[in-house]
């Protein structure tokens, strides 16, 4: 069964108002005017812009809590120099130090040592990279994937647990830790997908209710011994992960850096190919647009949504199994999840759902995290700012008519209105009847 055909978006130059036929003078709109339009109302530019007015707003917050500017503005009116080089001096040593923590720290000697912040922020974004895959892939299929948190847990209980139990030669022992953490990342995912299929249960209901389970379920197994809780101990933490199960450092041990991003880097391959050059993810794209309408070419709705469930739990598996067996090695306990379960939701917003936008997102985030320390430690600005402009980045995502007026730019399929012919007076008519 072939499902109905789909008229292309443009099938000629005139559907880009480019066509020299109905423009034979050239006055019309250019082909760079309308490749340029399409940038400036497409999605990825309200992103960027939406970054942009968030770390202006986080400049004013900035500028607020530093006590030289609330020194400097009790004589405004007296010296007002002397509040605006304090505001400058504020801001520009803040935004250099997240520089220098997340990026390149031009203070130390050498490269190898410069570098390091980068190492850091892909370190980070490494977990929350693997997340927004898992939520910006449900997103993409129409579906709301608010587990994360539940599903890393699972994912970094069942990897701990291999790390810790098993005696296993490595590289397999590393491999079975990590596939552990898929299977269990994505079987945790799949009874969302299932009641979903099944029942019709919205998901962001049980995706939550699952994440208090795991949350629960995880600290019983940290509290018992035998499962997770560390030999002889009656802390709730795991012993710390065999050498045999760890990940390797990618550039050596003064980096922090582990293979993990690697996995990240496949997991972002890997949805790319599934979103566009596999029929599954047509099919996952297709349910995301309209079920109705899928339903009617011969989707199986509910099976889509089982499918698109248990591979975007594997994709956060991935994060759950790179804390344990490469950040966190020494042992871990309830916090491991850190809050990048609900992280994740920005990364996808920000990234649109797209894999390559989602890994920017990861980076950029994993950036402001390397980076929030750094302007904490050395220009004392609170870590809580960070977390602020990260609300507002999600705050502008999520309204682009404010982005866009903001800016001044155009509405999305907004067209210029074409000149009113004026009309014709009865004279004109009656001299064009008799010609």
């Amino acid at each position: 069964m072939t499902g109905p055909e789909l008229k292309p978006i443009a099938s000629s130059p005139a559907d880009f108002g480019t066509d020299p036929a109905a423009d034979p003078a050239g006055t019309g709109p250019s082909r760079w005017h309308g490749a340029f339009r399409r940038i400036v109302t497409g999605n990825g530019l309200i992103s960027v812009l939406s970054v942009v007015l968030a770390l202006l707003a986080g400049s004013i917050m900035i500028a607020f809590t530093d006590s030289d500017v609330q020194r400097a503005a009790g004589y405004f009116f007296a010296r007002p120099g002397d509040m605006l080089a304090a505001v400058w001096n504020s801001i520009s040593g803040a935004y250099v130090a997240l520089f220098q923590g997340a990026i390149y720290n031009f203070r130390v000697d050498g490269f190898a040592a410069g570098i390091k912040p980068l190492t850091e922020t892909l370190k980070f974004a490494t977990p929350l990279i693997a997340a927004g895959l898992g939520v910006g892939l449900a997103f993409r299929a129409g579906l709301f994937n608010i587990g994360g948190q539940g599903q890393m847990l699972m994912a970094a209980a069942a990897a701990g647990w291999v790390a810790t139990s098993m005696n296993l030669p490595w590289p397999l022992h590393m491999l079975v830790a990590v596939i552990a953490g898929i299977v269990a990342g994505a079987l945790w995912a799949g009874i969302a997908g299932i009641l979903k299929a099944r029942t019709g249960a919205h998901e962001v209901i049980v995706t939550i209710m699952l994440n208090h389970i795991a949350f629960y379920l995880l600290a019983w197994m940290l509290a018992t011994q035998g499962i997770l809780q560390a030999p002889g101990s009656n802390n709730p933490k795991t012993a710390a992960m065999a050498e045999s199960a760890i990940l390797p450092e990618i550039l050596g041990p003064q980096y922090n850096l582990h293979a993990g991003f690697i996995l990240a880097l496949i997991g972002v391959a890997f949805t790319w190919w599934l979103l566009e050059r596999s029929s599954l993810g047509f099919r996952f794209r297709a349910v995301g647009e309209n079920p109705s309408a899928a339903k009617v070419a011969g989707i199986s709705v509910g099976k889509m949504y089982f499918l698109v469930m248990v591979i975007a739990g594997g994709l956060v598996g991935i994060a759950g199994a790179s804390q344990v067996l490469g950040t966190v090695t020494s042992g871990f306990g309830g916090d491991i999840d850190a809050g990048i379960g609900f992280d994740a939701i920005t990364v996808a917003l920000l990234g649109r759902s797209t894999p390559l936008g989602i890994l920017a997102a990861g980076i950029l985030f994993g950036a402001f995290k390397a980076g929030g320390f750094a302007m904490q430690a050395s220009e004392n600005v609170p870590i809580e700012i960070v977390l602020v402009v990260q609300s507002l980045i999600v705050l502008f995502i999520a309204a682009p008519p404010l982005v866009r007026a903001i800016f001044g730019l155009p509405q999305p399929g907004a067209r210029k209105k074409k000149p009113k012919k004026p009309k014709k007076n009865a004279a004109q008519i009656t001299e064009e009847v008799s010609a």
